[in-house]
């Protein structure tokens, strides 16, 4: 996909280092102090649940500024099998870009060609107030639990957008995150000092400090 000003394309390679920049940047001190999604990419692209054909950078007058790629996961669904479905992320636009439509863009893009694909619908953590304008809803109203939350406890950032219409008709069952997303600090810290030092902060609003 192209326009005048913008091009959304897979991503290379020889991309790798400034995408890593780029979602270090847009997710420094926003869930935590510092962050960890500059190394979870840098993991999740070995991994064998990564799909290269969903994963995306956007690209303007020679800089990247925004990316998006997709993972294949299941659901456990009550009736005892398996349910293939998709999650998504670290998605970005770069700071100074963003709230101007280039997220959605990059979102509406990576989605169609999900869907294109054959892939059927696709869960993950976000924020309702966006999303939903991309045609995401809380998982809660496809019958589907997210792993490991007590009953009763808050699921409203757990989001599910069907691709294929009904392809969750009459399934119940538990989201499983892939374990790629599960990255040791340790692991964040060695790899964060690969980048020019940035300050780490407590801030209100954090989800971990």
């Amino acid at each position: 996909m192209s326009t005048k000003t913008f091009v959304i394309r897979h991503e290379l390679p020889e991309d790798y280092r400034a995408v890593e920049t780029l979602v270090r940047d847009s997710f420094w001190n926003v869930y935590r102090p510092g962050c960890s999604e500059h190394y979870v990419i840098h993991v999740l692209r070995n991994d064998p649940a990564f799909i290269p054909e969903l994963d995306f950078v956007m690209e303007q007058d020679g800089r990247l500024i925004g990316q998006n790629m997709f993972m294949k996961t299941v659901i456990e669904a009550d009736a005892g099998n398996a349910v293939d479905v998709l999650t998504m992320g670290p998605i970005c636009i770069a700071n100074d870009l963003k709230r101007q439509g280039y997220g959605k863009i990059l979102l509406d893009y990576s989605l169609k060609e999900a869907a294109a694909l054959g892939y059927g619908a696709v869960l993950f953590e976000g924020n309702i107030d966006f999303y939903s304008t991309c045609g995401f809803d809380y998982a809660r109203k496809f019958g589907i639990r997210y792993h490991d939350l007590p009953e009763g406890a808050d699921d409203s950032f757990f989001l599910c957008r069907e691709l294929v219409p009904g392809y969750l008709a009459g399934v119940t069952g538990v989201y499983q995150t892939p374990q790629g997303y599960y990255v040791d600090d340790a692991d964040v810290e060695a790899f964060d000092r690969e980048f020019p030092p940035k300050q780490k902060l407590k801030l209100p609003g954090q989800l971990f400090q």
